[in-house]
């Protein structure tokens, strides 16, 4: 049986999960990803664990935050005066917004802490800093 190498287009199903069991993601009740194996189109944890399987194999694959989204940066948070932020944006820690960048990209950021002058705002990957569990099932190899 034909195992995945590196530049094989694979297709998996998958649900990602904290360590402590809570589900971030799943591909339940959708068509499995599809990507190449090898070419970052992935977090690295899961790009290695892939090679080596077999068609119909499954795995559970535990990935530190090094190897998934990384570590939690700190100059990612920042506080801004809340008369920067229009009346019409709800303040709620945990909304989630959209800014843009002085080159004019689009970046999300995530409401994380309000006081009566500022709010924070905070840049990181939701799910950086956080090691990952991957339950994954090999469908198909292209």
């Amino acid at each position: 049986m034909a195992e995945v190498k590196p530049g094989d287009t694979v297709h998996i199903h998958y649900t990602g999960t904290l360590l402590d069991g809570t589900a971030f993601d799943s591909s339940e009740g959708r068509e499995p990803l599809s990507f190449e194996v090898g070419s970052g189109q992935i977090i690295p944890g899961l790009d290695v664990a892939i090679p080596g399987m077999t068609v119909g194999e499954k795995k559970v694959v535990k990935i530190a935050c090094t190897d998934a989204y990384g570590p939690l940066n700190p100059e990612m948070r920042q506080a801004v005066p809340r008369e920067g932020i229009p009346d019409d944006i709800p303040l709620e820690v945990g909304t989630q917004l959209q800014m843009q960048t002085p080159d004019g990209q689009a970046m999300p950021v995530m409401i994380v802490e309000l006081d009566e002058a500022t709010v924070t705002l905070d840049a990181n990957h939701p799910l950086a800093g956080k090691d990952l569990q991957f339950d994954i099932e090999l469908v198909k190899i292209d």
